[in-house]
Formats: structure tokens, C-alpha cells, sequence
């Protein structure tokens, strides 16, 4: 079996594996067993799913990352955990760029991270509390991107991804009966509000943003009551880590503002927070380099501004002298990334891997 075939095994081995955030053990144990097979130093740890290989010699430690988790969700009328934001794409390749560069003579350690829980946004920060960063002086990652970003054959040596957080609040009024609402505090007109409220939400539009109610839930059968009280929840996002901070403010000041007109309680916390990509100019060069080396110059796309989000912009939060860029590889992804039925063109795997080994050996 050649690096091309062997890629594509270890994708449909995943693909076929799927396990959400935090509880990625039986794919922690299957990198771990391709390790041992290829005779990769590597470890595992106790308390958190992941795997860290290496390989090469020297005191130069160069690194890329793939992230292992899958999303739960329905799929055919089935809750499941399903691979649909192409975690397993991306572990497959950066599995393919280890096999191109195994026998290679290396002057410098070549690091191989495999990360838990990116789908929740912290995952990154696991990796970090325990070494992964320790002596790395450049860092990769990797991504399919939808069609509608880049087509099957191209890739961006940067991914400037957008900042993301989760707000989860709770609306605490008085239940009513159905035929006295003056008694009660009705949690789904403040609900109304809220929805409402964030639709007049506005800044430059030179710059991407959102915010939007994702999760409502309230009231129970019975059909005669009023609900008091109910549980909502926000994902935002927007381009860049300042902006984030205004959204922010703006929808904590509305909620209060919303309250005090409804005369109920809004308690809320944020969640999960993903910064926005603050990407290496020095190693979007790099990446840009080896890929006009390994598909030519008409393959190589210019950097991709996305609304989307990753944790993997975390490691350069924590280390900013960090180079780091996230490589996107064109696939023909459709019909989009988080969609149950999402498909690519498989062939993507192995430009992906030639492409990652070849940054890896010119960093």
C-alpha cells in the first residue's frame, strides 16, 4: 500500500470511528497503535484524550496539529456523533505527512499533535498545559474548506479565522395560567425581545460579524400555561478579537435593558471562547513557498478570510512569538462544513499530506 492509499485507510478508519469532544479514547488508541506500528516515539496521557509523536533529531522543534473530535448530531433521523467538520480529514493527513517524512534525514524535530476537543473550543488549551508547545518555534495546522471558499486543487497557506463564544442565559419570570396572562412574567415574550433586540444590532460592515439565537427552550405540555421561565442560548462570532469584546458589551447591555422592561430576571454566562486567527507572516511564507513547490503557482490561493472559527488560534494567544498559520486545502467540499451529508473529493488527502511534509522540511 502506497503513502496515497495508506492516507486514505487511515480517513476511512476514522470516518467510520467518529467520537465527540473529550471523548476521543478508542481514536486516541488507534493513533497511538499506528505509532508503535511506525515505530514513532509518542505519548498519550492519563487525564485527556490526544497523542504527541515526533520524529527527527535536533534542538529545533517544528510542529502541526490535527484535531481529533466529531460532532454530535442528527444524521437520517439518528443522533450520532459524525465527522462532518473533517476532523478525520484532517488527522488522515497529517498522518500522510508523517509517512512522507519518516525516512527522511531531518536536521531539526519534527512534532505531530494530535488535539482533543476542538468542536468545544478549548481543546487546544489541554495541549498546551502539557507540552505540546514546549521549544516550538513554528506551528501548522490544517483544514478542508467548503467549495465555496476554494476548489478541489487549491490551497491557502493561511486561514484568517474569525473569533467565536457561546453565551448561555436563563430567563427567570411567573408562570400564569393561559387565561390570566396579567399574572404572570412570560419568559417567550422576553425571548421575543431578545430575538428582536439582536436583529438592531449593527457596526461597520467592513468588517464580518453575528450573532443569533441557537437553542431556546421552554414551557412543558401543558398547553394552558403561561412559562415563566426558559433556557436560551447565543453563538457570535466576528472577524477580529476587538470586535468581539464590543458585541459582547452591546448584547450584556441589551439583555439588562430587556430585563428591566419585562420586569423578570436574565442570568448568563459565556462559553467556550475561540479567538480569531492572529497568523505569522513568517510562516504563512513558508507554507506559501511549499505549496507553489508541490502543486505549482496556479494551485496556490491567497490567504482566506473566514467567518468560522478554530481553537487552534489559542496556541499563538498563549505563545505569541509563536509562527504559526492553519493550511487550507481545497476539496470541493459540499454541501458545507457541519452538514450531516458533508462529502469531498478524497484526493485531497494526499496533496494535503505532500503539501504539509514539504512545509514541515522547509521550515
Amino acid at each position: 500500500m502506497n503513502i496515497k492509499q495508506q492516507t486514505l485507510a487511515y480517513f476511512n478508519h476514522f470516518h467510520t470511528h467518529p467520537e465527540v469532544s473529550w471523548k476521543e479514547t478508542e481514536t486516541t488508541k488507534k493513533l497511538a497503535a499506528i505509532m508503535t506500528d511506525l515505530g514513532v516515539k509518542h505519548h498519550t496521557f492519563s487525564d485527556v484524550t490526544g497523542v504527541i509523536a515526533e520524529i527527527g533529531q535536533g534542538d529545533e522543534v517544528v510542529a502541526v496539529r490535527a484535531d481529533m473530535d466529531a460532532l454530535w448530531q442528527e444524521v437520517d433521523g439518528i443522533l450520532q456523533a459524525n465527522h462532518s467538520c473533517g476532523h478525520d480529514a484532517n488527522m488522515a493527513m497529517v498522518l500522510g505527512a508523517l509517512l512522507y517524512l519518516k525516512d527522511e534525514p531531518l536536521t531539526k524535530r519534527v512534532r505531530f499533535i494530535f488535539q482533543p476537543a476542538e468542536e468545544l473550543g478549548n481543546g487546544s488549551l489541554s495541549m498546551i498545559a502539557r507540552g505540546a508547545m514546549d521549544g516550538v518555534s513554528h506551528l501548522y495546522g490544517v483544514h478542508l474548506r467548503p467549495i465555496e471558499e476554494l476548489p478541489f486543487g487549491q490551497v491557502t497557506p493561511a486561514l484568517h479565522h474569525g473569533s467565536g463564544i457561546f453565551l448561555r442565559g436563563k430567563i427567570t419570570g411567573v408562570d400564569a395560567h393561559g387565561a390570566r396572562p396579567h399574572q404572570g412574567k412570560n419568559a417567550i415574550d422576553v425571548i421575543a425581545a431578545i430575538h428582536q433586540f439582536m436583529k438592531s444590532i449593527y457596526f461597520s460592515p467592513f468588517e464580518s460579524y453575528s450573532a443569533k439565537l441557537t437553542h431556546i427552550q421552554t414551557g412543558g405540555d401543558s398547553l394552558n400555561i403561561i412559562p415563566g421561565s426558559a433556557h436560551f442560548s447565543m453563538d457570535v462570532r466576528s472577524q477580529s478579537n476587538e470586535l468581539m469584546k464590543e458585541l459582547q458589551q452591546k448584547i450584556g447591555d441589551g439583555l439588562g435593558a430587556i430585563a428591566s422592561l419585562h420586569d423578570v430576571d436574565i442570568t448568563f454566562e459565556w462559553t467556550d471562547y475561540t479567538p480569531a486567527a492572529e497568523v505569522s507572516e513568517t510562516a504563512m511564507q513558508i507554507a506559501d513557498a511549499a505549496i507553489r513547490k508541490t502543486l505549482g503557482d496556479a494551485a496556490t490561493a491567497a490567504p482566506v478570510h473566514t467567518t468560522g472559527a478554530d481553537d487552534f488560534h489559542f496556541y499563538t494567544i498563549k505563545k505569541p512569538e509563536l509562527h504559526a498559520a492553519m493550511i487550507g486545502i481545497g476539496a470541493d467540499l459540499s454541501p458545507g462544513l457541519h452538514h450531516p451529508d458533508m462529502d469531498f473529493n478524497h484526493d485531497a488527502l494526499d496533496i494535503g499530506a505532500r503539501v504539509l511534509a514539504n512545509i514541515l522540511k522547509a521550515t
